[in-house]
């Protein structure tokens, strides 16, 4: 499921970043410092992400968003099931 989960945050950052290489996406760095995101910018990939995976996060779990396995860890529990 994680790798699914990965992929579509992958394809969120897509869409907000076309422009950035993801193939060389690390999970560790930051987004910001990988893909050169403002914080607009992650706004929208916040708001995409609960668009896409019906995930409600709260303005104050932002920061648990900042990094691809920091996304993973913090939606997974998260995703509606069914």
């Amino acid at each position: 499921m994680n790798g699914e989960l990965e992929k579509t945050i992958v394809a969120v950052l897509a869409e907000i970043a076309p422009e950035a290489d993801l193939a060389a996406l690390s999970g560790q760095v930051p987004f910001r410092d990988q893909l050169d995101l403002d914080s607009m910018d992650f706004l929208h990939f916040v708001q995409a992400l609960d668009k896409k995976l019906h995930v409600d996060v709260p303005e104050a779990d932002y920061p648990k968003l900042m990094t691809l396995d920091e996304c993973v860890k913090y939606l997974a529990p998260r995703l509606p099931k069914g």
